[in-house]
C-alpha cells in the first residue's frame, strides 16, 4: 500500500507541475518576424495569434502575394520559436528524458 501512497503523490506533483506549465505558456508572448522586421506576428504559448504588425513599406496593391508569403513566415517563425520553448520546458522538467512522441 505505501507504493500506491507514493503513486498518488508522483501523480499530484505531476498534475500540478501539467497545471503550471499550461499556464505560463498562456502567458508567454513570442514574436516571429520576416522580410527583414517588416511583418511581425506574436502568438501566446499555445499559438493562439495575439497581435500582427506590418511596416507600412510592405503593404502594397500591387503585391498582394508578397504580403501573404510574409506573414506566413512570421507564423511559421514565431510558431518554431514557441514549440523550441517548450521543448526546452518538457526537456528541463524531465531531466532530459527523451520521450518517443514529445517533441
Amino acid at each position: 500500500m505505501k507504493d500506491l501512497g507514493n503513486l498518488q503523490k508522483m501523480l499530484k506533483q505531476a498534475k500540478e507541475m501539467q497545471d503550471k506549465l499550461q499556464k505560463e505558456l498562456a502567458d508567454l508572448r513570442v514574436e516571429g518576424t520576416s522580410g527583414g522586421g517588416m511583418v511581425s506576428i506574436t502568438l501566446d504559448g499555445q499559438k493562439n495569434l495575439v497581435s500582427v504588425r506590418f511596416d507600412p513599406e510592405v503593404i502594397n496593391r500591387d503585391d498582394i502575394e508578397m504580403l501573404q508569403d510574409l506573414i506566413v513566415a512570421a507564423f511559421n517563425d514565431a510558431g518554431a520559436k514557441v514549440d523550441e520553448h517548450l521543448s526546452q520546458k518538457l526537456s528541463a522538467l524531465g531531466g532530459g528524458l527523451k520521450i518517443p512522441g514529445l517533441f
